[in-house]
């Protein structure tokens, strides 16, 4: 359902979290405010989707600024070596309970990061109700406790202090997490990164890591990528960030001749080929320091739309190849807008825990490559191809139109491209297009980030609440369909705040991370 707010609002995937963000905006801070205490309290209360192990991106509009885009996905340790694992026999990274899956933590920089640059409040303040809930305890959402039965009993232990599985309600204490924002508060980056949890950090390394690797900040600010579709400017990060993907996809289906009508049964179809003629080389092209201009450019994207366009159905084109993250968006009353992204990559990330913080260790190494001299291989300081997709609109006047994510693994940029032909295109309201059915490229089984990489058949997973129309017309163009319950984590949590006409906020937090909220200021 969309909520309507005249000042400032925030959605988060859980509500002490949207909480946090308003308090902020209450007590005169603004939307970058209100974002950093959102996110440290998602990385208290969802360890399983995001954390201070994590990595974070943002995109952020700010009235007669810029956009700027904020990139703080963390760089491979100084220890890491491709040869040695292919010589193991692997072809693909680690993914969970070793460290050569783990690249240096860079949300405690991000957020470090967006204060500096656009925070007004003090840190401290803008910490404390996530230093307070880690300290005096909060109660168990579904989504933990559900993530909490895939760990092993030590590790459960070591987080939580008991082998048993967590239970929907029971309150939980972290006070190692407790510190450690107690420690960045006063601190800054210095006092995590330089200090017991950069020590806590070398240590789990065991060689991956070095003290030098976490003197370097993991945050900065490049250039980032814009493009025109549907009336409006979509902005993302550049790569490593796979946003590109999304803003792609728009102009695809938008030259395509998209449908307005989401109940078209060709609309489905459309969008899904669009996304694949986006996407199908992201494992080629996807790369730090990547082009993001050239991926973008017209003469490259055109022969795909065409492809759409002219597509019958039957074979596909031959040119197609055989989690645990959160998403939270803030608007101030001067409507400048923050769209911040932060994750694990997997649920639990690598399931390596700092044991004397509590802090789990995500896996975003597992973007990296292991194909020797390919640009995304497994290098010391590199950065991974990322799944991280924050996205800002604005209008032709250059003014904030709408802040947005979703978690989602690979399935991020197509679960965005619904929502912006919902919003911008069929002129849905944030609650209508958030709830619709949706779809998702997948594999079967599917790890979540395995779309581009696997040779296995590629599907259309479908929310079995859609149209039927949808899995009907795409039977006919030669996809196999799979219907899922709604809310399955392949179709990920989205939030949405839109700026209306009448210049009101119109926002919307999705049900499907079981406590989404959008809280109004």
């Amino acid at each position: 359902m969309t909520r309507y707010a005249p000042n400032g609002a925030v959605a988060a995937a859980h509500h002490l979290a949207a909480t946090a963000g308003v308090v902020m905006l209450d007590k005169g801070g603004n939307a970058a405010d209100a974002a950093v205490a959102a996110g440290a309290v998602m990385a208290v209360v969802a360890p399983h989707m995001c954390g201070l192990g994590g990595d974070l991106f943002a995109v952020v509009a700010w009235p007669g600024q810029p956009i700027a885009a904020l990139n703080a996905s963390g760089r491979a340790g100084s220890g890491a070596d491709a040869a040695a694992l292919r010589a193991e026999g692997r072809s693909r990274m680690p993914f969970e309970h070793d460290v050569r899956g783990v690249t240096l933590p860079g949300c405690v920089d991000g957020l470090v990061a967006l204060h500096s640059r656009f925070g007004s409040l003090p840190m401290g303040e803008i910490l404390a109700p996530a230093e307070r809930l880690a300290s005096a305890g909060f109660p168990v959402s579904a989504g933990l406790a559900d993530a909490s039965g895939w760990l092993h009993e030590q590790d459960r232990v070591a987080a939580f202090g008991s082998s048993a599985a967590l239970i929907l309600g029971q309150t939980i204490r972290l006070p190692g997490i407790a510190r450690a924002l107690a420690a960045i508060a006063s601190g800054g980056r210095s006092a995590f990164y330089e200090d017991a949890v950069g020590a806590e950090i070398l240590a789990v390394g065991a060689g991956e890591f070095s003290e030098e690797d976490l003197r370097v900040p993991q945050a900065d600010w490049p250039d980032p990528l814009g493009l025109a579709a549907f009336g409006r400017t979509l902005w993302t990060v550049p790569p490593n960030s796979q946003g590109y993907l999304a803003l792609a996809g728009a102009w695809i289906a938008e030259q395509a001749g998209m449908p307005t009508d989401p109940k078209d049964e060709s609309w489905a179809p459309l969008l899904v080929e669009s996304a694949r003629q986006a996407a199908f080389d992201r494992p080629a092209v996807l790369y730090e320091d990547a082009d993001g201009q050239a991926l973008l450019a017209p003469e490259r994207l055109a022969p795909r739309a065409a492809a759409v366009r002219e597509s019958s159905g039957g074979e596909l084109a031959d040119v197609y190849r055989s989690g645990g993250t959160t998403h939270i968006c803030t608007v101030d009353g001067s409507r400048a807008g923050v769209s911040l992204i932060m994750s694990n990559a997997a649920d639990f990330g690598s399931h390596l825990l700092l044991p004397g913080h509590g802090i789990f260790l995500h896996n975003r190494g597992i973007g990296f490559s292991l194909e020797a001299g390919h640009p995304a291989e497994y290098k010391p300081g590199r950065r991974p191809p990322h799944t991280l997709s924050p996205l800002a609109v604005t209008t032709p006047s250059g003014d904030l139109d709408t802040v947005l994510g979703s978690m989602g693994g690979d399935a991020q940029p197509q679960i965005l491209l619904q929502l912006l032909a919902r919003l911008l295109a069929a002129g849905q309201d944030p609650g209508a297009a958030v709830t619709a059915p949706r779809w998702a490229l997948s594999r079967e089984p599917t790890d979540g980030f395995d779309v581009w990489n696997s040779a296995e058949p590629l599907v259309v997973r479908v929310e079995d609440d859609a149209p039927p129309g949808w899995t009907r017309e795409l039977g006919q163009r030669g996809y196999e369909v799979l219907a899922e319950r709604p809310g399955d984590p392949v179709f990920g949590h989205a939030q949405v705040i839109q700026v209306t006409g009448d210049g009101l906020l119109a926002g919307a937090a999705d049900q499907r991370s079981g406590d989404g909220a959008l809280a109004g200021h």
